[in-house]
């Protein structure tokens, strides 16, 4: 074997087991294994999880926080702020924050990301070239998605539903979109409908992002998805329009959610940081309302969505810190509900940007991370170490962090 790790937990109240990898898969998981390893991790109990999925993000607008900040904290002036930035962007300068905020994201665990790169006429491809060609350079730490973005919408940018046929010829993994910051929004689901068909690609749109529940067009795009029996290849990111509904128009737009089987993708750092602000008092959450998706069925994923910029300007890379924000705000802190979130950030997003041969089973591909923690329920709220990264079968990461504590 390659690696051969020892005694690790994959499931609370279950027996320790043993985890064999050769030729990047996983080729046995047994409660002994007595076969020779060049690598042998002595576990010692702690968890062993499925690589973190970051299943959405905007590796192009990284770290722009300080150049010109979104001072009144809103949706409006971090879109706004964003658009007067982009045409200082060079190729270089994509490039090098891109290539940060990877760096900070790969050794918290992250073995795939999908990430969403926009262009339009006035600054073309760039970022969208930049992205590309990052995706190449770190294909053997990570796996990554390009979604094609059209952040200033398709229609309101003319020329840009001709640079999304350009950006799905040039390799684009996905087509992106995002409805309520174009008009009309029907339309623009139609056109992106009309791009994926005829790539054969999936499809991820920001979707009703707003504080307030009117011109949602998330019914639309629901009817939309299986008309065209696109089931289980849309998935939206914010969707934060949901929770200003009462539970009688919720329940109705939700059921419909599972029939056109659409991911959600709730993205609380942005979402706590940009919603709510004109409320004086009684402040409102403005996240998706993730407990209740999660229990009529919809695929529920948590992701990061920006590290550092007008829409968010904080954030590190560490998936599990947004996970375990999610759990207050979302009140996921629960007996019923704690157990949950790990799969929000591992096979949910896995499902839902379409991993095959994901998981720790016999025949997967052996991307795996060992947290030092031996409690697999407190494998978000104990923010633990990671302490190996494995991907493709080969160790990415390596944590000897070591605290004294003098007495």
């Amino acid at each position: 074997m390659d690696i051969l790790l020892k005694n690790v937990r994959l499931n609370d109240g279950e027996d320790l087991q043993d985890v064999g990898i050769k030729n990047g898969e996983i080729i046995a998981i047994e409660k002994e294994i007595t076969e020779t390893a060049d690598k042998v991790i002595e576990a010692d109990g702690r968890v062993l999880v499925p690589g973190f999925v970051e299943s959405h993000i905007h590796l192009d607008k990284a770290l722009i926080a300080s150049r010109k900040p979104n001072k009144s904290g809103t949706l409006q002036e971090a879109i706004k702020v964003t658009a007067e930035l982009k045409p200082t962007f060079s190729k270089e300068d994509i490039y090098d924050r891109a290539k940060q905020a990877l760096e900070m994201i790969i050794p918290h665990g992250v073995t795939t990301i999908r990430t969403h790169s926009e262009f339009d006429p006035a600054q073309g491809f760039t970022g969208f070239e930049t992205i590309l060609k990052l995706k190449e350079e770190y294909k053997d730490l990570v796996d990554i998605q390009v979604v094609a973005f059209p952040q200033e919408g398709i229609f309101k940018a003319p020329g840009t539903d001709k640079m999304m046929y350009e950006a799905m010829e040039m390799g684009a993994d996905v087509v992106g979109g995002i409805p309520y910051n174009d008009a009309p929004a029907n339309e623009h689901i139609d056109l992106v409908f009309e791009i994926a068909k005829k790539y054969n690609k999936p499809i991820d749109l920001h979707q009703d992002f707003s504080d307030e529940a009117d011109k949602m067009s998330i019914e639309y795009l629901c009817h939309k998805t299986i008309k065209e029996g696109y089931q289980g290849k849309v998935s939206v990111g914010h969707l934060t329009a949901l929770h200003a509904l009462p539970k009688e128009q919720l329940d109705p737009i939700i059921q419909l959610m599972v029939e056109a089987e659409i991911s959600v993708m709730a993205l609380p750092a942005t979402d706590l940081h940009l919603g709510a602000r004109n409320d004086e008092y009684n402040v409102r959450r403005a996240v998706t309302p993730i407990r209740k998706l999660r229990d009529a069925g919809v695929n529920m994923c948590i992701a990061t969505n920006n590290i550092r910029n007008a829409f968010t300007p904080y954030g590190n890379g560490d998936i599990l810190q947004t996970a375990m924000l999610a759990i207050p705000v979302a009140h996921l802190g629960g007996a019923d509900d704690l157990h949950t979130v790990l799969s929000m950030i591992t096979e949910n997003p896995a499902k839902a940007i379409g991993l095959i041969n994901y998981g720790i089973q016999v025949g997967n591909q052996a991307d795996v991370v060992l947290l030092d923690t031996k409690v697999k329920e407190n494998a978000i709220i104990d923010i633990p170490e990671r302490l190996y990264v494995i991907k493709n079968g080969r160790i990415t990461v390596e944590n000897h962090r070591e605290t004294v504590v003098y007495r």
